[in-house]
Formats: C-alpha cells, sequence, structure tokens
C-alpha cells in the first residue's frame, strides 16, 4: 500500500547551491518530522523545471505531473505544502489546481503559506534578526527584499514592516522587486532615518536569481545595491533565503501539522 504523501511545492530556482540549502532545508525539516510519509518536491515554474533538466539530466515534476504521479501510485492521503510566503497569486493557482484533484485520493489537504498568521509573521521577523544580528550596529539599516505581487496579498510587506516596527526592530526596512514598498521608498526611509550603511538581504525563501541579480549586482543600475549605494550608504549584500533559517523552515512543518489536522 502507498505511503501518505506531503508534496511540497515551490515556484523554484535554478540556482543549485540555493535550491539545496533553501527548499532542500525545507523537505528535510518535513521529512525529519513525518517519517511516515513519502515527502515529494513539485515546482510551479516550468521554465525552471527545463532549465534545471537541460542542465542536469534530472526532472522535477511540474504540480500538476506530481499529482497524476501521486494517483497512479495510489496514494490515498496526500498534503500539499506550498513554501509561498502569502497566498498570492501563486498559491491561489495550486489551491485552484488541487481542488481538480481532490476527488482522486481519500483524505487531501493543503497547508498555509509561511506568513498566514500574526504567530507566523512575528516568528519570521524574529528569525530574520536572529541572523542578522551580526551586521547590526547603530548607522546600519537592515533592508530586506520581498518579490512584491500585483495581489491583494502585496500587503503582507507593509505589515511585515510593521511586525519589525512593534517589536522595537527599526532599523529593519522592508522593500519588493516588483511592488510596492520600492527600493526607492527604502532608501529615502532609512537616509530620513540617519543611516548610513545598509545591509541587504533577501526576504525570499530561495536566494536565486532576484537575490543575486536585482538585489546585489552593483553593476545594474536598477539594483537595490545601486539604489542604496547611489543614495550615499556604504551597502554590503547578504545572498541568504529565508529556508536556512531553521525557525523558518519549523513554521512549515506547523502548518503541515495544521493541514493533517484538518484530514
Amino acid at each position: 500500500m502507498a505511503r501518505p504523501v506531503i508534496l511540497v511545492t515551490s515556484f523554484g530556482t535554478s540556482f543549485p547551491d540555493s535550491r539545496h540549502i533553501t527548499i532542500g532545508a525545507i523537505e528535510s525539516a518535513i521529512r525529519e518530522s513525518y517519517p511516515d510519509y513519502d515527502v515529494r518536491r513539485a515546482f510551479t515554474a516550468q521554465i525552471i523545471i527545463d532549465h534545471i533538466e537541460k542542465d542536469t539530466g534530472r526532472h522535477i515534476d511540474n504540480f500538476e505531473e506530481a499529482m497524476e504521479r501521486a494517483i497512479k501510485d495510489g496514494v490515498k492521503e496526500i498534503i500539499v505544502q506550498p513554501t509561498h510566503l502569502m497566498d498570492g497569486f501563486e498559491y491561489t493557482d495550486i489551491k485552484d489546481a488541487l481542488a481538480n484533484y481532490e476527488s482522486s485520493f481519500e483524505k487531501c489537504a493543503l497547508g498555509e503559506p509561511l506568513l498566514a498568521s500574526d504567530a507566523d509573521q512575528k516568528a519570521v521577523a524574529e528569525a530574520i534578526k536572529a541572523a542578522m544580528e551580526e551586521y547590526e550596529d547603530d548607522s546600519t539599516a537592515i533592508c530586506l527584499m520581498g518579490h512584491g505581487t500585483e495581489a491583494d496579498s502585496n500587503s503582507i510587506y507593509e505589515t511585515m514592516q510593521g511586525v519589525f516596527t512593534d517589536l522595537g526592530y527599526d532599523n529593519y526596512f522592508v522593500a519588493t522587486v516588483e511592488a510596492e514598498p520600492t527600493f526607492d521608498d527604502v532608501a529615502e526611509a532609512a537616509s530620513k532615518a540617519g543611516y548610513t550603511k545598509a545591509v541587504l538581504r533577501p526576504m525570499m525563501v530561495v536566494a536565486g536569481d532576484h537575490a543575486n541579480n536585482d538585489m546585489a549586482d552593483e553593476e545594474d543600475p536598477e539594483s537595490f545595491a545601486s539604489i542604496m549605494k547611489n543614495a550615499g550608504f556604504e551597502v554590503q549584500s547578504v545572498i541568504e533565503g529565508l529556508g536556512q533559517l531553521d525557525a523558518v523552515d519549523d513554521i512549515y512543518v506547523q502548518h503541515v501539522a495544521a493541514a493533517i489536522s484538518t484530514l
């Protein structure tokens, strides 16, 4: 009889080192907590799946392939745990796609994204704070870069800014690549607050293309690093994804547990 499955579903990244220590770390944490489950991987970005297969010859299932594989294998119970930060367009796409397969399983549940509750948001802020303490001093702004989205859930970035402030972490500033707050917004806010140095870190599960290029590439005049540098800051970039933080991985484990409890 087929074991129950936890399908960890990620956007994906073509950066192999980051893939292993972020997405891989989340999967490992879930696998250690649920040894009786078969923990599987799916990516939703087909362009990344194709890139990895071309480079390595290794195929990673997209969501539909992973679900069809589970059905073929005779799986009766499946938990889908996305690694997305919030319930934006991509999370909603997974939710909608899962609805098409629910009738094929005896038990089926969807886990929540990372920043689903006030407790999750506080825990993530504290995890980032702990990871960044070595960079902090009175002259340094810690600037976090999220992805940003046109979905209403983009408000999570403003919410997280409020969480940092409420915790007394006034030197933390949140920006996004593709929405608001912008890099310019953070440069202005940090400058007005009197900071002269900036340490940049992605507020993304994976430190991949966005972290290396949109954030850290000082040769790109539109990058976060260039904008902060041009605003007069001494800039340093930390290329680390949230998936590298044990406390963040633990939240995904908790969300799996919550999903299983609904079955």
